[in-house]
């Protein structure tokens, strides 16, 4: 890649590049109040890294640890849809790093498969401020160089993997955020012009397992089913053997 990490960078976006930090989605929330626009943290050492239903984050060797941090002036429901945005902003990303799309699919609701492992994922979270969304943050984890090793997988989970082990392109953080900051401002553009309806049509074009028979898991419930689509509100949705179900959260296992 060129010398220059950063040169096509978005207007009017700022960039923060720390050598630790507790948590990226941490700072997003420090620095929220005062921010002057959107801002991407980048961080070369998480100690306190979280991921979904506040889980621990492996950083190994190279791992890709960010977050974008912004005040959106959508109603919660609709802000919420933004982990498409950023689905496909990885998935550009990866295509821009390799040369080519082959292995890349994304998993409902937030991870990104590189022949068939996790590569990335993918934390949402946001603080309300008078029935609005205050600000969002938008953890991203990718696996650059090293797959995290020793984790629990649950029966049926994707094992985890890493651009480098899967095909051979090393990138640092910040060339790989010198790709995804401009990939994410160009889905960003088209979702709040566009809405989300040609988020959704380009992330199914790219949906991991799409017609096919999955499980999907709750904290309650197990429902079993073919991947039908993604609906309008960007809920999963399943024909199973009793009904078509609407699932608006769950774990996805294959």
């Amino acid at each position: 890649m060129s010398n220059n990490v950063w040169p096509d960078w978005p207007d009017g976006v700022e960039r923060r590049v720390l050598a630790t930090v507790d948590s990226t989605n941490e700072e997003a929330r420090r620095i929220a109040p005062g921010l002057l626009g959107p801002t991407w943290i980048l961080a070369h050492q998480q100690t306190a890294g979280r991921g979904r239903r506040g889980r621990a984050w492996a950083d190994p060797e190279g791992h890709f640890s960010a977050t974008l941090v912004m005040r959106p002036a959508e109603p919660p429901a609709q802000v919420a849809l933004r982990s498409f945005v950023a689905s496909l902003a990885l998935y550009d990303a990866f295509v821009a790093a390799t040369g080519h799309p082959s292995g890349l699919a994304l998993k409902w609701p937030n991870d990104v498969l590189l022949n068939g492992g996790k590569v990335a994922g993918i934390l949402l979270e946001s603080a309300g401020l008078g029935g609005q969304v205050g600000h969002i943050a938008i953890g991203i984890g990718v696996n650059l160089i090293e797959a995290p090793t020793g984790a629990k997988i649950e029966p049926g989970a994707v094992a985890p993997v890493s651009l480098a082990g899967e095909t051979g392109v090393q990138v640092t953080r910040e060339e790989f955020l010198s790709l995804l900051a401009p990939a994410y401002a160009r889905h960003e553009a088209s979702f709040t012009t566009y809405g989300f309806a040609p988020i959704r049509e380009a992330w199914l074009s790219r949906a991991a397992r799409l017609g096919e028979t999955i499980t999907a898991r709750t904290t309650r419930t197990e429902h079993v089913g073919r991947f039908e689509t993604v609906d309008a509100e960007g809920n999963l949705v399943l024909s199973t053997a009793k009904s078509r179900e609407v699932i608006p959260a769950a774990e996805i296992f294959f």
